[in-house]
């Protein structure tokens, strides 16, 4: 199945003619309008169904929210539609039920149209927009990646195997979008290439064959995705990354891609110190409301494919925390000890509690961490004594 983009596409490149786009250039100040259309009753990493139903509350005055379905666990999906526009774009978040950044941002995007931010209503004139928020919501409220059959769904585009992959196949197809947009999270181990800088944002555009040519839909997400990487360096210079585009027809952006629907990957990955994800969350935002306005106003035809390539690839690069020299802190290591620590985020009655664990250990030239202490360093040793957590682990280790 081709959509109207693509079928245009074609048709343009191959008479000969150039797209010109809508003359309107983005005048919008992200940084200073951003506080008035956060979602603040949303916060922090762990989101479930029960935190949307306010909202739901209130933007049902003004959009559509219709259930489409339910769970494995017989939990409701909810799609909200708003718009009247020619042009259709789908969007779902929370596949992994423990990526949750993209939804609150999903949240933020909802609430601007409904405080009529940036000319939503001529935007809205030229879209039409379906939103599932929550397609995982019993992953949702466990706090974990895959589904309660312990599926993940992004490996299920195939199979179709689980009641919420069939909601979303169902959704795509009454749908029949001109554009994709599949919301995760990454982990923080993600660099913007070989630097010292993470990967805050990652985009996609899946190819669409094992070959990963350049198809007109797969042009296109990536032209989209030119322009929401040009706006953001404006904000986070260095910090944007590509993903491995390696093909998987079990992924859903793979799928929808080879059905010739231009669809975009967005991975909300870490920013400095920001281990809730607030502000990584307000670059989705800007990236996502980027988007949708270039889609309505079809600015993103100025972009190229090189535009695309030239952003560096994700490399794994970075541990949340390195400890260099740690020999200093455990006598029984070797000198040029280097330990490399992530954190393993588990659900406990009060939250989301970051458990740190040794990820690799050695010679760590190369990597990068979060956070950096050097144990040959007087003050970096002190420091690290007095966390009884990161000493246990060496005394175990």
């Amino acid at each position: 199945m081709f959509t109207n983009v693509t079928i245009l596409m074609t048709i343009v490149n191959k008479i000969g003619l150039t797209f010109v786009a809508t003359q309107r250039k983005c005048t919008v100040n992200f940084k200073s309008a951003y506080k008035d259309i956060k979602v603040d009753s949303v916060s922090g990493r762990y989101l479930h169904r029960d935190h949307l139903l306010p909202l739901f509350n209130k933007f049902k005055s003004r959009f559509s929210i219709a259930e489409v379905g339910s769970s494995v666990q017989h939990i409701p999906i909810e799609k909200v539609t708003l718009g009247k526009g020619a042009i259709k774009i789908l969007m779902w978040s929370q596949m992994h039920g423990n990526e949750s950044t993209t939804t609150k941002a999903v949240l933020d995007m909802l609430n601007a149209f409904f405080l009529e931010f940036d000319r939503s209503e001529e935007i809205l004139d030229r879209i039409t927009l379906v939103i599932i928020p929550m397609l995982n919501p019993d992953g949702a409220l466990a706090y974990t990646r895959e589904n309660a059959n312990k599926v993940d769904l992004n490996r299920d585009a195939e199979n179709l195997s689980q009641a919420e992959s069939q909601i979303l196949r169902q959704e795509y197809e009454a749908c029949s979008p001109d554009f994709c947009f599949n919301l995760h999270d990454q982990r923080t181990i993600y660099s913007a290439g070989p630097f010292p800088n993470p990967a805050t944002l990652s985009f996609l555009s899946p190819s669409a064959n094992s070959a990963r040519d350049v198809t007109p839909s797969r042009l296109a997400a990536m032209k989209l995705i030119s322009t929401m990487n040009k706006e953001l360096q404006k904000q986070i210079p260095q910090q944007l990354g590509r993903y491995d585009d390696a093909f998987n027809p079990n992924c859903v952006g793979d799928a929808f891609q080879m059905r010739g629907t231009p669809t975009v990957l967005v991975e909300a990955g870490h920013h400095q110190g920001d281990y809730q994800r607030e502000q990584t969350r307000k670059y989705v935002f800007q990236a996502l409301w980027t988007a949708v306005s270039s889609i309505a106003f079809n600015e993103y035809q100025a972009e190229t494919e090189s535009d695309y390539f030239d952003m560096p690839e994700n490399e794994k690069l970075f541990f949340d925390v390195l400890i260099h020299n740690a020999h200093e802190l455990v006598s029984e290591k070797q000198p040029s000890y280097s330990a490399g620590i992530l954190f393993q985020e588990v659900l406990t009655s009060a939250g989301i509690r970051f458990r740190p664990y040794i990820e690799k250990q050695g010679d760590l030239a190369g990597f990068f961490g979060h956070k950096t202490f050097d144990c040959s360093d007087v003050n970096d040793l002190e420091r690290l004594r007095k966390n009884q957590e990161i000493t246990h682990l060496f005394l175990n280790a």
